[in-house]
């Protein structure tokens, strides 16, 4: 029986603290857009509700119940959102304490 002949892989990446520095910046910024969208989405599910939203009119008028379960849902989804968005905070205030090179 023959032993596996695995091939030496040693990539060389190549890549600086301020690389590294401006690509935690950017991470930060893509999740604070996803955030965004997520925010938008929640408003546009009242929207919905309500029967604002421009050009989509509701299947049915909702009842107080369906009202007070949205408030509940979007208010949980802000609630994980403002825990989501202080990660950031933290992890941004991390980076921009980094000493940069000149």
């Amino acid at each position: 029986m023959s032993q596996a002949n695995i091939p030496n892989i040693t990539p060389a990446i190549s890549i600086t603290r301020d690389d590294a520095v401006n690509l935690l910046l950017a991470s930060i910024a893509l999740e604070e857009l996803g955030l965004s969208h997520i925010i938008n989405a929640e408003g546009e599910k009242i929207q919905y509700i309500l029967g604002t939203l421009p050009g989509i009119t509701p299947v049915q008028r909702p009842t107080v119940s369906d009202l007070l379960a949205l408030n509940a849902s979007v208010r949980e989804t802000i609630r994980e959102l403002r825990r989501k968005e202080w990660i950031l905070q933290e992890k941004l205030e991390s980076i921009l304490s980094l000493e940069l090179g000149p």
